[in-house]
């Protein structure tokens, strides 16, 4: 009898067609989901006859109570090789072996892009415009060139997000508690001597930080306030890091220009989030790392981990 693999989060129905899967068809029976499950509950379920489990990011958390769930799971690859929402203890003690995939951080340096961008240039709201009859140039755009860029965050991300910056012409500065200034220089960009001072004169603030103890809520009401009225807010690492009612709040009460956001507090965003209807708010559904070449390379290489668990030596094992 053949193991069973769910392929989770499948949204696009896509990943049975980015990768070959073929070498697996005598041994493994693929089965995508492309439909969220939404608690824990319905996850388990879903999974009660599956052996192998392929998850993207950290979309779905692996805790304890959920791998105790499921008896018959042995193998579980998450892509990346970074993952803090599976219980990996919860998974040895049950025997089941967890994997990874290696991912690059080029489709996120460029989805903050596209986000700032579109932001600065009014790109949806002048798209819909002409495409609805509607006002021939309502925008006025912002520059780019001689503006502050404030990047919170300057590690592999971070860096390549302040090098296209400076191709624009950017002032470009950085701030984040552990970085140097010897670092700083190393890259090209000036470092903050606070965050405050980062956010009271950047034209633009992007986030580029893991979430942590020491970043969660690391903007709140008090650290938004001191954004200019003419600054955009860029966030694509995680939306734990920004008080989002006092982002909501600044949004709707006209405080800061704009908003470009890939996270939310809960994805996918429930139909009625107030996310979804905030004004001057540019937001995409968590595309950071959905692009074609690291899609290829997840579903590529849980390929290759299934096949190595099958053989007997595992291939990139998580922790």
């Amino acid at each position: 009898m053949r193991l069973r693999c769910a392929v989770l989060d499948d949204f696009q129905n896509v990943a049975t067609e980015v990768a070959d899967w073929s070498p697996l068809a005598n041994e493994v029976e693929v089965v995508p989901f492309t439909a969220h499950f939404p608690d824990e509950d319905t996850l388990a379920v879903a999974l009660a006859d599956f052996d192998i489990v392929v998850t993207l990011r950290e979309r779905v958390p692996f805790p304890a109570s959920l791998i105790a769930r499921l008896p018959r799971l042995k193998l579980l690859i998450a892509s990346g090789m970074r993952n803090t929402v599976i219980d990996y203890a919860a998974a040895e003690a049950h025997g089941v072996t967890v994997c990874g995939t290696a991912s690059t951080s080029t489709p996120p340096v460029e989805l903050t892009w596209a986000l700032l961008l579109g932001l600065a240039r009014g790109l949806v709201e002048e798209s819909n415009a002409l495409r609805s009859g509607g006002p021939w140039q309502q925008t006025v755009g912002a520059d780019l060139h001689g503006r502050r860029l404030g990047l919170l965050g300057l590690g592999k991300i971070g860096s390549r997000v302040a090098r296209v910056g400076l191709a624009f012409g950017m002032r470009v500065t950085a701030w984040s508690q552990n970085l140097t200034k010897e670092y700083a220089d190393e890259v090209g960009v000036h470092l903050a001597a606070s965050k405050e001072d980062l956010l009271a004169e950047s034209d633009f603030v992007s986030i580029h930080l893991a979430l942590s103890d020491r970043t969660r809520g690391l903007l709140g009401p008090a650290e938004i306030a001191l954004l200019k009225p003419t600054a955009y807010l860029i966030n694509t690492s995680r939306a734990a890091i920004v008080d989002q009612e006092a982002l909501l709040g600044a949004l709707h009460a006209g405080r800061i220009a704009g908003a470009g956001v890939d996270v939310f507090d809960a994805e996918p965003l429930p139909a009625d989030h107030p996310m979804r209807t905030a004004p001057r708010l540019l937001a995409t559904p968590h595309l950071g790392y959905v692009s074609q070449a690291n899609y290829a390379t997840y579903y590529g290489q849980a390929v290759e981990d299934i096949q190595a668990y099958l053989a007997g030596s595992p291939l990139r094992r998580l922790p």
